[in-house]
């Protein structure tokens, strides 16, 4: 039997076919078959086998945390740069708001760098180091700036 979406394809790139394919996209879907064994929650699953069950290695999920992480203080210094640029009244909190995040950032960084496993360590130290090291001299650069405006 031919898939019902190869079939549309079919009718409707052939002009010479005059059939409706009202037909064939109004047809009742089979019910979905439920699987009998979900896994309804992750407490009683070893670790080992969520990641196994993962499409996501290891380094792809502590860099997707360390990412959310850097990116919430990337935008927390944007904000603070702006501010103190204009040497504003919300400069200070600002400013304080995005060394806050940036010290998240590290924490995160930092455990998995100097954690147990020195190949995930040495992964995440190469893939996203570099973007973590700029962002801490824009956070010094920035403290810096607003300490030559006093």
């Amino acid at each position: 039997m031919i898939p019902r979406s190869l079939a549309l394809r079919i009718l409707r790139a052939s002009p010479s076919i005059r059939t409706s394919t009202r037909s064939l996209t109004t047809a009742p879907r089979p019910a979905r078959r439920q699987h009998v064994n979900t896994i309804r929650s992750a407490s009683h699953v070893p670790h080992q086998t969520i990641r196994w069950l993962s499409s996501k290695s290891a380094a792809d999920e502590k860099i997707d945390e360390i990412t959310e992480l850097f990116y919430t203080a990337q935008d927390e210094f944007e904000i603070a740069m702006e501010e103190t640029e204009k040497v504003s009244v919300y400069a200070e909190e600002d400013r304080k708001a995005a060394r806050e995040e940036l010290n998240k950032v590290q924490e995160a960084y930092r455990a998995v760098v100097e954690g147990p496993d020195q190949e995930l360590g040495a992964e995440i130290k190469r893939r996203i180091g570099q973007r973590i090291r700029e962002l801490e001299q824009g956070v010094g650069a920035m403290e810096e700036m607003a300490q030559n405006q006093d």
